[in-house]
């Protein structure tokens, strides 16, 4: 059985809203008895429109809000000294990264690593490079010079000080360019791989679709469905429709080099793909090598986007 870095149950946030002309104050619910798992490893994919209650939820698994009623648990810890403790394990982003604008990159990453006590200084440069930046081409350049796409960048070498095992995001793609944007599913996708588990909300569901393992969706403060991203494959349907000049060449790299069983021919040039379908770069490199011309090769069938409009009961 999977070690569960977070638990959610019956999470309940209530807010009071001053209600004009007639000054009465009204309740409002932002969580409304969220039930929610992420398991050691996985990369959650917190999926919800705005207002949704992603950022209420995540300032609640950070300790930034209190819950109205309901409980967290943080590797398997429930009680406030203990989330106090089990806390230091994590890490992340809300909304938009802490920074000081008057000082420079690594005079930010210097007052956080001191108020974490980390001892080795050099922790800096690397977290650093591990989030694109370059500690040489920064001296000097204060944060209010960065641009958003670099602020979000620090905020992330920020993040991964003291080696958390747990990292959070949310809506992390904001402010960056495509390249940014690649760098960051990359960067997530290495770090999962070192056994970090991560937790991202964002609206950009194309991208997330990339990363996640697991989906959580939320909808004005209930989770509706929490699903793996293999299940979430059965229920999209999808495959891969591959165009191609060498039909019974395609055929037999898929089967030697890709392992693949799950395809069916269609016609005399075209396959239809039922698993890997995240390997397209893969696929498309080892057809051209083979001198194998690829017409077509697109993912059909319902997408992440499509998926979540069906579950709150809207179209596209």
């Amino acid at each position: 059985m999977s070690e569960l870095v977070f638990k959610a149950r019956g999470i309940v946030k209530q807010y009071k809203k001053l209600c004009l002309p007639a000054f009465q104050w009204k309740i409002s619910n932002a969580l409304n008895g969220v039930d929610m798992e992420i398991n050691r490893g996985e990369i959650y994919g917190f999926v919800g429109g705005n207002g949704a209650g992603k950022t209420t939820l995540i300032r609640i698994l950070a300790g930034l809000v209190t819950p109205t009623q309901g409980k967290i648990e943080l590797f398997g810890k429930g009680e406030q000294q203990d989330l106090y403790i089990q806390r230091r394990r994590m890490n992340g982003i809300i909304e938009i990264p802490a920074l000081n604008p008057v000082l420079t990159a690594q005079e930010n990453l210097e007052v956080c690593r001191l108020q974490r006590g980390i001892v080795d200084k050099k922790c800096i440069e690397d977290v650093l490079k591990t989030a694109g930046l370059e500690p040489s081409e920064l001296k000097g350049l204060k944060v209010k010079n960065f641009s958003l796409g670099m602020k979000q960048r620090l905020g992330i070498a920020k993040a991964l000080l003291g080696e958390p095992e747990f990292l959070f995001f949310d809506e992390p793609l904001n402010g960056l360019d495509p390249t940014g944007i690649k760098d960051f599913r990359i960067l997530i996708k290495t770090l999962n791989q070192s056994g970090i588990t991560v937790l991202i909300s964002s609206h950009m569901l194309s991208e997330l679709d990339q990363l996640a393992t697991c989906y959580g969706f939320i909808h004005k403060g209930k989770m509706i469905e929490q699903i793996s991203a293999e299940d979430l494959e059965k229920k999209f349907s999808r495959y891969m429709m591959l165009k191609v000049d060498n039909l019974p060449l395609a055929e037999k790299i898929l089967r030697q080099v890709f392992g693949a069983s799950k395809f069916e021919i269609v016609s005399e040039d075209t396959i239809h793909l039922y698993e890997q379908i995240d390997k397209k770069g893969k696929i498309m490199k080892a057809f051209v090598m083979k001198e194998i011309t690829v017409e077509e090769m697109t993912i059909k069938g319902e997408d992440l986007e499509e998926y979540y409009m069906s579950l709150i009961g809207k179209k596209k």
